[in-house]
């Protein structure tokens, strides 16, 4: 074969110049190693130190990463928890980055949440990556704005507690149900739950009367740096009976609307003496989804008084002193993100909930390579039994792997996640691409005359192009059954099958011009 003239066809230009930009847009990168960093926690000791959470657009190639912790050279994940698994609080520890150098304080952890360099800018879903995958459905009917409410108070939940690599979206399913979709690398299910699932309701009353309410309304500030939260050193962490428990605390700011609130509720309010301390004669009770959290006594001198600075305090548990610390700044975070968000509009019911861990997510991922280099193997040895010549089968090969390289391209483009349901789609692309390139031979090389093969092109694209739009067809209500699960096998397949019928196939078609022709 010319491949002079292969090159001189304008579709196949086409496909050489989709493909040199797939390849940018992929960046490969096999000799990346290392870690980066995937979130900064608000508030945290890197926070402080001047450490920037990655933007949701940021190139997988472009996290920042961590060279060195303490002049520990970090080549991967184990390296680095080696050298910040005995940091005690207080303690001051250098990092050094390929932006900056860094000087952290510690508190009880350095705030950040870290991976394994990347290799190339696809992004892997959660099935591949690790991470948890949640599917809620309003406990009541929503209109779409109080749906967009939902969200952006769920995004903000997220983004407060520090998480990164986080999709949440609407959903439908073919009944017209709403749903809302929340994907989030990194965390475990109980996560999840306290975080996403719960309304999140706050209120704070003086007897049966409501002081104020969590959300921006009543709430202009809530402290999260160690100056004025964290374990309370005035409840010290305690052991009782093979269990130990720590106390938290944090201050907040009421708005004046909630602050003379108060001074109207606690203006009638008796004084009551407790030995030499007086206090009024109702405490502020803090209730979390109507449950009771905690209850803190007001000091007799507040009677009447439109005070502003409010100090919220809590506890944790566990079977051992650090557990309880652990579990204590937990249920202060979550406190703190409800009081800062506010409670969401109606409650919400997990439909669905599954978590990948990140070791299962690789072996998901190996796995998957591996099947598609056996399907890819498979299908070349067929071809090649099939026809018999290489002038025929390299090229199907080459296109049936320009079509996998254009979809990753755009997949890393858009920024599209690749996970299961997405690797399905290539197959199934791929299985696509087989039967057309069959098809576009056969009808060509059939053994009449030759006169006719331009004839029989033609013929044989009419037929692709109409077993495209009936893939294409059957791809949309996928779309959104499921709650919109099934949304990465379509798109992928839909994407894929695309670039096959208006890029690779036509090219391919083209080669099979210069062939008949020689």
């Amino acid at each position: 074969m010319d491949l002079t003239k292969v090159f001189k066809s304008w579709r196949v230009i086409l496909l050489l110049v989709f493909l040199f930009f797939a390849f940018l847009a992929i960046k490969p990168a096999p000799w990346n190693e290392g870690v980066v960093i995937r979130a900064v926690a608000p508030n945290s000791s890197a926070s402080d130190a001047g450490m920037q959470n990655p933007k949701p657009n940021t190139a997988p190639l472009a996290f920042e990463h961590i060279i060195a912790v303490n002049n520990l050279k970090i080549t991967s994940l184990e390296d680095y928890y080696r050298a910040t698994e005995n940091l005690q609080p207080n303690e001051t520890v250098r990092i050094v980055t390929n932006d900056a150098a860094y000087v952290l304080t510690t508190r009880n952890e350095t705030g950040l949440r870290v991976a394994s360099a990347s290799k190339s800018n696809l992004r892997k879903g959660l099935d591949l990556a690790g991470g948890s995958r949640v599917l809620l459905k309003p406990e009541e009917e929503v209109s779409a704005q109080d749906l967009q409410s939902i969200i952006d108070s769920l995004t903000q939940r997220l983004n407060v507690y520090g998480l990164s690599d986080v999709i949440v979206r609407d959903a439908t399913d073919l009944s017209g149900a709403k749903f809302i979709l929340v994907e989030v690398a990194g965390v475990t299910e109980e996560e999840v739950r306290n975080t996403i699932a719960q309304q999140g309701k706050f209120e704070a009353k003086i007897g049966n009367e409501t002081v104020f309410i969590g959300g921006k309304k009543d709430i202009s500030y809530v402290c999260r740096t160690a100056y004025c939260s964290g374990l309370d050193p005035r409840a010290p962490c305690r052991g009782q009976q093979g269990n130990w428990a720590c106390g938290f605390f944090f201050s907040i700011t009421l708005s004046p609307e909630a602050a003379s609130r108060q001074a109207d509720i606690t203006r009638t309010l008796n004084v009551v003496a407790d030995g030499s301390q007086r206090y009024l004669e109702h405490p502020l009770d803090l209730y979390l989804d109507d449950k009771l959290v905690d209850s803190l006594q007001i000091a007799a001198d507040l009677k009447g008084q439109a005070a502003t600075n409010i100090q919220i305090s809590g506890s944790g548990v566990g079977s051992t002193q650090q557990e309880a610390a652990a579990n204590t700044l937990q249920n202060m975070k979550r406190l703190q993100t409800i009081l800062i968000t506010g409670s969401l509009p109606v409650k919400l019911s997990i439909v669905k909930l599954d978590t990948v861990s990140p070791i299962l997510g690789e072996r998901f991922m190996n796995n998957m390579i591996l099947v598609g280099l056996a399907a890819f193997v498979a299908v070349a040895l067929v071809i090649g039994l099939r026809y018999r010549t290489v002038k025929v089968a390299v090229p199907i090969i080459l296109i049936m792997l320009s079509e996998v390289i254009l979809i990753l391209g755009f997949a890393a483009l858009v920024g599209w996640n690749l996970d299961i349901a997405a690797m399905a789609g290539i197959v199934l692309t791929i299985g696509t691409a087989v039967d057309h390139l069959i098809v576009i031979t056969d009808e060509t090389l059939r053994g009449e005359m030759i006169y006719d093969w331009k004839k029989r092109l033609k013929n044989a694209m009419f037929i692709i192009s109409g077993a495209y739009l009936t893939v294409v067809a059957g791809m949309l209500p996928l779309w959104f059954a499921g709650a919109g699960l099934l949304k990465g096998f379509a798109f992928t397949t839909i994407v894929g099958v695309s670039f096959g019928v208006l890029i690779a196939r036509p090219a391919y078609a083209a080669i099979l011009e210069i062939l008949v022709k020689e």
